[in-house]
């Protein structure tokens, strides 16, 4: 259904029995779950689909080794099970990803994690050799069934050294593990959000309509593209706005504190040589004020992370001056000798983890597991909120289940289906082998007679919906975009027309990394806005509006210069 359609069917129909405010991970993956048990359920968000704290992750998909010396071991056994689920349910967005640690000491930290462990020191210190072994060797005893990953290993100074002869001199070894990492956590939410659909006529997700009030057994809620309000009576709300949430609540009348959260910012920078030099490896460290930070490449740029900083106002979050400050420096620590400065960073972003309030004294002891917070119905309200406190990217499945199966019970509705081996959206019958790629790529090739090329670009960006989109960019005739070549007109256009995308901004922040990875200029935003403007029904003033308002966004909360984005006449 187009956006008016379900606009109008809520309109007509206003009951509905679960609605969902936040389309972050959490929401979404508990949307998809209750779709899938054939509830009907809204899913709204007053901005895209997975803008705010699932945009702004390190990319990252892990167990969270540093969780340990917190004894946070429930929380590391799940999301070390969950990658491995993801792995298997998202392999085209959810890759491995060797880690590689430099160590600097054998046995620092050998009594400060074991009082960090029973909360008798909060101090951050370095952590040697012997802690991160041990660390290591629970990592991999966890999930010691599953095998999708080799063990860890440690590597001696000499050969750490030969392998990246720009390593600090000063490292005694390197240990080197594995997790994962996902290019386009934002695509992986969308995927979500048209599987729910298609799965369950309905569930229906709307992106920029925002929660305005609640009273009785009535939410509001305002479309922020037209400015309407309309009226929804849900049996239960769940509330997943992440940072937002007590924000959400004192819209509903309910006073709640239940979010303390942090910032984290990272930086992209594009540097070949740094490139080179991590070896296709996330680097993985502690810095000296105890933070674990971490870079790693990010397709033919690097990722680099990031800060841990309370913060009360989520509507006030970017990436400072100082905490670039901090990140160019942490690089220094690993590579030396590298020389990298702010002339190499081509973007960044800062989001705010959805914490819960916590008066530790180091942001490094607050717990990042989930939990359901609830706030039965009242004299205000006559319907129970569930506020989805916490969680990692990575455990969103899991969370979304506890979640599903909380209002299920509510409902009184037995669960039909589960999520564990379920694929998501482009990993549906993906080929996993190099041979079966291929041979996918040549059946795709020759049914739509596009370059065998092309065919494997579209594959690495989509997974198997890249069939989809081959067959709708070859039933007419295509070109490159003149700005940015290895994106098609027709490409652009089916994502415009199928996947939920309002706003200019949309397309080049979240349906694809042209933003992230510091290709938009002046020219791209102008030639995709002239695709977009027919089949979105813009003016000429609106597609004026729509360029300015990414320039804008782009400019003040990610570093992009104006000059990068000026339209330069063509001669």
């Amino acid at each position: 259904m187009s956006r008016q359609e379900v606009l109008k069917a809520i309109r007509q129909q206003s009951e509905v029995s679960v609605l969902i405010v936040g389309a972050g991970i959490n929401g979404i993956g508990t949307f998809r779950d209750l779709a899938l048990q054939g509830v009907d359920v809204l899913l709204v968000d007053k901005s895209d689909f997975c803008t705010g704290a699932s945009a702004a992750s390190s990319h990252m998909v892990h167990g969270g080794l540093r969780y340990l010396e917190n004894a946070e071991f429930r929380l590391v056994k799940e999301a070390l099970h969950e990658r491995n689920r993801l792995l298997q349910n998202a392999p085209h967005y959810v890759k491995p990803l060797p880690t590689t640690i430099p160590i600097f000491s054998w046995l620092s930290g050998i009594f400060n994690a074991p009082l960090k462990f029973l909360n008798l020191r909060d101090k951050p210190s370095e952590r040697g050799a012997f802690i991160i072994k041990i660390g290591l060797m629970l990592y991999d005893w966890f999930t010691r069934g599953q095998q999708t990953l080799p063990a860890h290993r440690f590597t001696s100074r000499i050969k750490s050294l030969e392998d990246r002869p720009q390593l600090n001199r000063d490292i005694l070894c390197t240990a080197t593990y594995y997790d994962a990492w996902m290019p386009y956590p934002e695509r992986i939410c969308l995927e979500l959000v048209l599987d729910a659909e298609t799965s369950n006529s309905k569930a229906r997700a709307l992106n920029y309509v925002r929660l305005d009030s609640a009273a009785d057994d009535t939410v509001t809620l305002l479309d922020e593209v037209s400015g309407e309000r309309f009226d929804v009576k849900p049996k239960v709300v769940i509330n997943a706005a992440g940072p937002w949430i007590d924000f959400a609540n004192r819209a509903m009348q309910q006073h709640t504190r239940f979010i303390g959260g942090t910032k984290g910012s990272h930086i992209i920078v594009d540097h070949p040589e740094l490139h080179v030099m991590t070896r296709g490896h996330e680097m993985f460290f502690e810095n000296k004020d105890g933070r674990i930070c971490l870079f790693f490449p990010l397709l033919d740029k690097v990722l680099i992370g990031t800060t841990d900083i309370r913060i009360d106002d989520p509507e006030q979050v970017d990436c400072t001056e100082e905490e670039i400050d901090y990140m160019l420096e942490l690089v220094r620590k690993v590579f030396p000798k590298i020389k990298l400065d702010r002339s190499h960073i081509v973007y960044h972003f800062s989001g705010v983890r959805p914490l819960p309030s916590s008066d530790a004294s180091t942001t490094g002891q607050i717990s990042r597991d989930h939990s359901i917070q609830v706030v039965e119905a009242d004299d205000k309200l006559q319907f129970p909120i569930l506020s989805l406190v916490g969680g990692k990217w990575t455990t969103f499945r899991a969370f979304s289940e506890q979640t599903t199966d909380a209002v299920l019970k509510r409902l009184r509705i037995t669960r039909q289906a589960n999520t564990r081996q379920l694929p998501i959206g482009g990993g549906k019958d993906y080929p996993r082998f190099e041979a079966e790629q291929a041979i996918w790529i040549n059946r795709v090739q020759q049914e739509t007679g596009l370059s065998g090329e092309r065919v494997k670009t579209l594959f690495e960006r989509y997974g198997t919906r890249a069939e989809a989109i081959a067959k709708y960019a070859a039933a007419e005739a295509d070109e490159p975009l003149h700005s940015q070549g290895d994106y098609s007109r027709r490409e652009i256009m089916y994502l415009v027309l199928n996947e939920k995308i309002v706003h200019l901004d949309d397309l080049l922040l979240r349906r694809s990394l042209l933003a992230m990875l510091g290709f938009v200029t002046g020219e791209l935003l102008h030639e995709v806005a002239a695709i977009m403007s027919p089949l979105l029904g813009w003016s000429v003033d609106e597609m004026q509006q729509e360029i300015e308002r990414t320039a804008h966004i782009l400019q003040a909360h990610h570093g992009v210069t104006s000059d990068k984005l000026r339209l330069v006449p063509q001669v």
